[in-house]
């Protein structure tokens, strides 16, 4: 399988609308890791949107099961760049897993986020944090000093309770789940998501 059908672009034009950049994303994505594991594989067209800077996450899945997640939180390249090198991270540099095997390529789904400018949120205290997340909707950047994490709004499917997605976003990045300090800074972005064999969605 050299892309999902799901994953046919449609038209050419610079100025598709949102929902028709997914095909060109998810094939753009699939055939760079086609290319590094020697498999034959169409890269979609040359859009001029693909030049804008843009940040995205890349996500695989095997059997329903995560298999690799790589991204970017700031829009510091074009898109198309962005799209290809998370890819390949994703599939090749995620610490958690090993390196994709071409026995598996055909197995896998990949997914793109496409994420929006994040957003600084002011909270003084961790109530006052946890009462303005969004579940469902917010992806969440968690830093304090060196410790850095972030979850993707999709997280929320596994994670319901604002308590426990920041429990967990906090044991990412390093720190006790009940950690809490003045100087803990959060910010959010949303995301626009295409997976491969499924509906254009939006979180």
């Amino acid at each position: 399988m050299n892309q999902d059908p799901a994953a046919r672009p449609r038209g050419d034009s610079g100025a598709q609308s949102e929902p028709d950049k997914g095909p060109t994303l998810l094939r753009l994505a699939r055939a760079e890791i086609a290319a590094k594991l020697g498999q034959p594989a169409t890269p979609p067209p040359a859009h001029a949107w693909l030049r804008e800077p843009g940040a995205c996450f890349v996500t695989l899945t095997r059997q329903g099961e995560l298999r690799g997640c790589i991204g970017t939180l700031e829009a510091h390249r074009p898109l198309a760049v962005d799209v290809r090198e998370n890819a390949l991270a994703a599939a090749f540099r995620d610490p958690r897993f090993m390196p994709l095997s071409r026995a598996e390529f055909e197995e896998i789904r990949v997914e793109v986020s496409l994420l929006s400018p994040t957003e600084a949120l002011a909270v003084a205290s961790e109530e006052h944090a946890l009462a303005a997340l969004r579940p469902g909707v917010d992806g969440i950047v968690f830093e304090y000093r060196h410790f850095r994490s972030t979850f993707l709004p999709q997280v929320w499917e596994q994670l319901p309770e604002p308590a426990d997605f920041l429990a967990q976003l906090k044991r990412k990045a390093g720190l006790p789940p009940d950690f809490w300090a003045d100087a803990v800074r959060l910010s959010r972005y949303t995301v626009t998501k295409w997976r491969e064999g499924g509906a254009d969605g939006h979180s």
